[in-house]
């Protein structure tokens, strides 16, 4: 079984968070944000969104978008369209 979002949806692997800045300073996981940036694992059956992304895309997404799900021990998360900033190439 795999997941398909449906519609104008998007199913991203989130990057890892950031164990050090820049500096080489490193972040306790109490200071660390999540990830704002992830990798495309399938989209939805809208044609347009499928012209513009595609699975394996990098894409940038709002800070709070999306809904996160956990499936076969990976972690994941459902954008819609309009939680998608920009795509990264």
């Amino acid at each position: 079984m795999k997941i398909q979002p449906l519609d104008d949806r998007v199913l991203v692997v989130p990057a890892g968070e950031e164990e050090k800045t820049a500096s080489g300073i490193i972040i306790p996981d109490t200071a660390k944000e999540k990830p704002r940036r992830g990798s495309v694992a399938a989209v939805g059956n809208d044609e347009e969104l499928r012209e513009l992304i595609k699975k394996g895309d990098v894409i940038l997404y709002g800070k709070y978008a999306g809904d996160e799900l956990s499936y076969d021990g990976i972690d994941y998360l459902i954008l819609n369209r309009t939680d998608i900033l920009a795509k990264l190439s």
